[in-house]
C-alpha cells in the first residue's frame, strides 16, 4: 500500500506562511485524487483541500479558500499545501491522504471515509 509522509509543519506568527509537503512512497500517486485534512485541539478531523489526479481541478473548504493553495508534482510523487495569511484557528495537525480508488472527482471529497491511506500528520501552530 502506498505510504504518505508529511513535512513542513512548525510554529509561525499570525499572518505568516508555511508550505506543507507530502511525499508518496510510489510514483503511482498520479492515479489518485489527493487531499489535505486537519485536526485542531478538541476538534474532529476536517477537510481542507483536494486536488484531482492530473491537477486539473481543486476544491477548498470555505475556511481556507483564498489563503491556501493545493498543488501536486506527480513526477516527484509530491503533494503540497501552501498556506498564507495564517490565523491562530489554523493551528492543527495536518494530514495528507489519497482518495480511495473508484471514487470519482466531485463526490465525497469532504468526507474522511473517502480517503485511504493517510499520512502520520505534521503539526502547524499559529501564534497570535
Amino acid at each position: 500500500q502506498m505510504q504518505l509522509v508529511e513535512s513542513g509543519g512548525g510554529l509561525v506568527q499570525a499572518g505568516g506562511s508555511l508550505r506543507l509537503s507530502c511525499a508518496a512512497s510510489a510514483r503511482s500517486i498520479s492515479r489518485y485524487h489527493m487531499g489535505w485534512f486537519r485536526q485542531g485541539p478538541g476538534n474532529e478531523r476536517e477537510f481542507v483541500a483536494a486536488i484531482e489526479r492530473s491537477a486539473t481541478f481543486t476544491y477548498y473548504a470555505d475556511s481556507v479558500r483564498g489563503r491556501f493553495t493545493i498543488s501536486r508534482d506527480n513526477a516527484k510523487g509530491t503533494l503540497l499545501l501552501d498556506m498564507n495569511s495564517l490565523k491562530p484557528e489554523d493551528t492543527a495537525v495536518y494530514y495528507c491522504a489519497a482518495v480511495r480508488g473508484g471514487i470519482a472527482w466531485g463526490t465525497s471529497l469532504q468526507q474522511r471515509d473517502a480517503y485511504d491511506p493517510w499520512g502520520q500528520g505534521t503539526q502547524v501552530t499559529v501564534s497570535s
